[in-house]
């Protein structure tokens, strides 16, 4: 009986290999109840022989009436006969269960029973949670299935998206085993780091798009990418999305899409190793094609929030994507890219520090967005934006005579009144716009159907030209309201730094644009380059009518006006605003004499005297 303390041991071995990832945990289960059946009929049947071989009537035992001189048995046909019965007993199968003849034998069957009622609920329950659990994920699948159809029909979704979602369902069931997002969130980032490396960093490396960065930079990348499989004949990027991810293509592949004339067109074809939603991407534009998949593929997802974390640690490596994303576009001979002097950096810059990027990088996110320039993709974006007429073609070839032969921008380049900046608008030439427009276009000029750039802009729905039209009419705006003083101590009073500086421009020295080269930008400075300019936001100043007694003053509004240019200026104007009052000196709110207009600041309050015996008051206006 001491022996039975030794089953510690079997069920410390049982629970070690349950947890041994080297040996099949279903198996290790059944094992170990089986195990523990046949102990349990091998302690029964053995006690049940023991009690009939001591009990003094040999034939008033259980195995006596059926064997009167059992005892002359073998004991293998004895051993055999207690586990028969002891085992018909514990399954209550076959016929004639464990007969007690005696009293001892009925007080141990009695116990027995008992103990078979527990053995045989854990047996059951243990075999049924091992069916269940291996049969599980089918009726998980098949439940998904039901619900989603439920679901469609529910909202009489259309067949295209029904099939798929079911395909979808269908995927995932099958493609269960090869999640590996799921597994890795479970481990380290190191581990996670080299199985990435190893898995997507030769994948990585073949894109175009990031051809000669760095390891290192290359290495961020691959840690933050994410694989997914896709069914065949499902979306991957929607048409005008917002762009949020670059998917690399591992295998399979996928057709790319132009919803053209209420049809969908196939216009290319992305395989293994390509890349697609790169443009939309790097130039914050919504995606102009929509892919979808052919056949079951699997597809590595990079989000634009962890390339521009990365980029903005790796400037140069940034550089290097610009300028090949450039060499990608420069074929594309139908989107404009015709100035020698573009410059990748400063776009890389205005893309890194939020600004709405400008140039062509702009112009290409609008309307591009197929893998390697593939000719039935040019052809489509040639439709898209220059059009199939020929009269299309001439003003656009109008439009940049105006600007390249110093013809005025604003007179017409076509027949129907259109100047070259409406020309450039209806085509989408975003870089010729903006040449248009540092040249002095008018944003405002209506052709002969009264149509202006801006409203055209607007009703084609061109949102990127439209902005930059609106932009550079506010800043237009801004500009009426400036002067420009001309000359060396011009100059020297904006580079002063001094306390006594009121207002001056913005130091960028400090600045995220201090990162990054601007030589390329020097073709268009604000700054003339045979003199220096100091622009100065006009003078706003507060007149007031002077009067001999404190309540009168208290009672008199002064006159929010612009600074003009001289002392009689202002003397003639605060004539007109207080009608029938003749001032000839202006004082300071400190009492001062003023006789010079330069040293009259922005914000100013000025008293206006009628004759040299007047004299201000000590009462001022509110905030004096």
């Amino acid at each position: 009986m001491l022996r039975l303390w030794r089953l510690r041991r079997v069920s410390s071995l049982f629970a070690r290999l349950e947890k041994d990832i080297r040996f099949n945990y279903f198996w290790v289960r059944c094992i170990k109840l089986t195990s523990v059946t046949l102990f349990a009929v091998h302690c029964a049947g053995c006690f049940n022989y023991l009690i009939a071989d001591r009990y003094p009537d040999p034939e008033r035992t259980w195995i006596g009436a059926v064997y009167p001189n059992f005892k002359e048995e073998n004991l293998w046909d004895r051993y055999v006969t207690s586990i028969y019965w002891s085992i018909t007993t514990l399954t209550t199968t076959g016929y004639g269960d464990l007969h007690a003849e005696n009293p001892r034998e009925m007080l141990f069957d009695i116990f027995y029973m008992l103990f078979n009622l527990g053995l045989t609920s854990y047996l059951i329950g243990n075999m049924t949670n091992l069916v269940v659990h291996w049969t599980s994920r089918t009726r998980n699948f098949r439940d998904t299935v039901r619900s989603a159809s439920e679901f469609a029909t529910r909202n009489q979704l259309p067949p295209s998206i029904q099939d798929q979602m079911l395909s979808h369902i269908c995927l995932k069931f099958k493609t269960e085993g090869l999640k590996q997002q799921d597994t890795l969130n479970g481990l380290p980032r190191a581990i996670r780091s080299s199985i990435a490396h190893y898995l997507f960093f030769p994948i990585a490396q073949n894109v175009y798009l990031f051809q000669g960065v760095s390891q290192d930079f290359l290495f961020q990348l691959v840690s933050e990418m994410e694989a997914e499989y896709f069914p065949p004949r499902e979306d991957v990027i929607l048409q005008r999305e917002a762009p949020t991810d670059i998917y690399i293509l591992v295998s399979g592949a996928v057709d790319l899409i132009s919803h053209i004339d209420g049809h969908d067109q196939i216009l290319g074809k992305a395989v293994a190793g390509d890349v697609f939603g790169e443009i939309g991407v790097l130039c914050g534009r919504p995606q102009s094609l929509t892919v979808r998949t052919s056949e079951l593929s699997q597809i590595l997802r990079l989000s634009r929030t962890s390339l521009m974390n990365a980029i903005q640690a790796n400037m140069e490596d940034g550089h290097i994507i610009m300028n090949n994303l450039f060499k990608k576009l420069k074929g594309l001979e139908s989107l404009g890219f015709t100035d020698p002097h573009m410059d990748p950096e400063s776009i890389l810059r205005e893309w890194i520090d939020g600004v709405p990027t400008g140039g062509s990088l702009s112009h290409a996110g609008c309307h591009d967005q197929s893998p390697h320039g593939d000719p039935s993709i040019q052809e489509a974006r040639d439709i898209d934006l220059l059009g199939s007429e020929a009269t299309k073609k001439s003003k656009a070839d109008k439009a940049h005579e105006s600007t390249g032969c110093g013809i005025d921008v604003n007179s017409a380049a076509a027949e129907d009144d259109q100047t070259a900046l409406h020309v450039a608008v209806c085509n989408g030439h975003l870089e010729m716009v903006r040449i248009l427009l540092e040249r002095g276009a008018n944003v405002n000029k209506k052709d002969a159907t009264g149509w202006t750039p801006k409203a055209l802009a607007e009703q084609q729905g061109k949102k990127c030209i439209y902005d930059l039209l609106l932009s550079y009419e506010n800043r237009r705006l801004l500009d009426e309201h400036k002067i420009h003083f001309i000359g060396s101590d011009a100059a020297d009073c904006c580079t002063s730094q001094g306390p006594h500086t009121r207002t001056g421009g913005p130091n960028f020295h400090n600045s995220q644009f201090k990162k990054v080269s601007t030589n390329s930008n020097s073709g268009s400075s604000s700054y003339p380059s045979n003199k220096d300019v100091m622009t100065l936001t006009k003078r706003r100043v507060t007149i007031h009518r002077q009067f001999q007694n404190a309540s009168t003053s208290q009672g008199q509004l002064g006159k929010l006006i612009i600074l003009p240019e001289s002392i009689e200026e202002l003397l003639q104007i605060a004539g007109q605003k207080f009608g029938g009052y003749n001032p000839t000196k202006v004082v300071s709110a400190e009492n001062a004499d003023i006789d010079d207009i330069s040293v009259i600041r922005d914000g100013d309050h000025l008293f206006l005297l009628q004759n040299e015996n007047e004299t201000t008051i000590t009462m001022r206006p509110n905030g004096y």
